[in-house]
């Protein structure tokens, strides 16, 4: 498979750009047909190799070796110092060759022979070697917040609660769990969906549609109120933006990504890899790919809405029931891209919205700090919030929110000229005063996952006749009803 790459040499980083690469593995097979070429800053990998490497024993990531990863850089650099070499002996050649004698000129032309099969050869190498190194180098994970909390789930912080959870046990009346309720009042259709889609896809009916375009609307109106920008995005992208967004499987794990295939080739007989999009939040930072911002335009923050396509792997069970974990859902998620020095306070900023939105709906939830094998690859820190679900008689997470630093952007190409306050300047060689650019830092959250959203609803503000309470927020999406049916 052949994709473009290769590497611009600074003092800071190896920046990603483009040559002729050959690979046979099933990563850079998504890369034949790329638009984007990732700036991994494999500087900052060889300074901090201990502390990287513990990193990513504290994420419990089994694919990545940092170490395998300065390796291969380093061979990287000599080779590209020897291939440089040759060129430049290759070139004095070529020009005494142009003003030699006759009896010279013959050895010089084959001279200048062996040197372009010996340039061809390390260029053959380099091409496998700098393959080698980016593929490696994309498994290393973002780097990780003091603040997070090493180990597993258990290992979480708590740092919110609002509201009492329902004990079904001491409760006035019998709780119904929300796929009691839909049956009782025609909201969900499990069974027709399974027929014509198959298991974990779903018909939402009557008020139960209603309730979804509701909290869709809500949500969107209140963030965009909040200064963001409301984005449709597209349900399809090609698979090198959901994977430079961070949406990989882990070695172990099964690929949660739905692929389209088309039955009309393009024109060229190839076409770029296409998948449904996990999350809108693929499509809202493709959106600036390699883009060059001015830091007057920062901070960009958007509020989009799509569906999200997950093919769980799994069996099913009491804690997937229903419309918990499905195939399909409708998702308002929030994103942001920022400067570094802001991109910690958005952080705080987007929780705050989350925390307003299940608030001013009624939930009872919680907010976590989440640990470090929580976190996905992109992730430098992560809160997730948990709603209480008593038909679960437990927690039930519906929405997290991520500071990405430059994880994402690296492999976009989205970056920013800094002001002279915020980044430094650089000197070229002719004494001339050059701005630097920097990597912007993304940020996503979601404000609504609507079928969790929805179970939560339902859960909690059911009646002792078997009816549900419509969050007041709501009443006016919902044609002035108040309650369910």
């Amino acid at each position: 498979v052949m994709f473009a790459i290769s590497y611009l040499f600074n003092a800071d980083e190896i920046l990603i750009c483009r040559s002729h690469i050959v690979s046979t593995s099933k990563a850079s097979e998504e890369q034949s047909h790329s638009t984007l070429h990732p700036h991994l800053n494999y500087k900052h990998f060889r300074s901090n190799v201990d502390k990287i490497a513990q990193n990513i024993r504290d994420r419990a990531i089994h694919d990545a070796d940092i170490y395998k990863v300065v390796n291969l850089y380093d061979k990287v650099r000599i080779l590209r110092a020897e291939v440089k070499d040759i060129n430049r002996m290759r070139n004095d050649v070529q020009k005494q060759a142009q003003v030699a004698k006759a009896e010279r000129h013959s050895a010089l032309v084959e001279r200048g022979r062996e040197l372009k099969e010996q340039a061809q050869a390390k260029g053959m190498e380099l091409d496998k070697l700098e393959t080698e190194l980016v593929l490696e180098g994309s498994k290393i994970p973002n780097d990780t917040h003091p603040d997070v909390p090493v180990g597993g789930e258990s290992k979480a912080h708590i740092i919110k609660e609002q509201g009492i959870p329902i004990d079904r046990t001491t409760h006035s009346f019998e709780i119904k769990d929300h796929m009691s309720l839909s049956r009782s009042l025609d909201l969900i259709d499990l069974e027709s969906a399974a027929n014509v889609t198959g298991s974990s896809w779903y018909y939402l009916r009557n008020a139960g549609a209603l309730l979804e375009l509701a909290l869709i609307q809500y949500t969107m109106l209140k963030v965009t109120n909040k200064g963001f920008t409301p984005i449709i995005t597209p349900d399809v992208v090609r698979a090198e933006y959901s994977y430079a967004c961070g949406f990989q499987p882990r070695s172990h794990e099964a690929s949660q990504n739905y692929f389209v295939t088309s039955g009309r080739p393009s024109p060229s007989g190839q076409s770029p890899r296409l998948m449904l999009a996990a999350t809108a939040e693929v499509p809202l930072a493709g959106m600036y790919s390699n883009r060059l911002l001015s830091e007057s335009q920062l901070p960009i923050k958007m509020v989009g809405f799509g569906r999200a396509f997950r093919a769980e792997a799994g069996a099913r069970g009491a804690d997937t029931k229903g419309l918990y974990r499905v195939h399909q859902f409708s998702k308002v998620e929030l994103f942001a891209l920022t400067t570094p020095h802001e991109s910690e306070a958005i952080h705080e900023e987007i929780r705050l919205i989350q925390e307003e939105i299940f608030e001013e709906l009624g939930l009872c939830y919680r907010t976590l700090d989440m640990p470090t094998e929580e976190l996905g690859a992109s992730a430098y820190r992560k809160y997730d919030i948990e709603a209480w679900m008593p038909g679960r008689d437990g927690w039930g997470e519906i929405s997290s929110a991520s500071n990405c630093t430059d994880y994402q952007s690296r492999r976009l190409n989205i970056r920013y000229r800094p002001t002279s306050s915020h980044g430094g300047d650089i000197h070229a060689e002719d004494g001339r005063q050059q701005k630097t650019t920097e990597y912007v830092h993304t940020l996503n959250g979601t404000a609504l996952a609507v079928p969790r959203v929805i179970i939560a609803i339902l859960e909690n503000f059911q009646t002792r006749e078997g009816k549900v309470h419509i969050p007041e927020v709501l009443v006016p999406w919902m044609g002035g009803s108040k309650v369910i049916p």
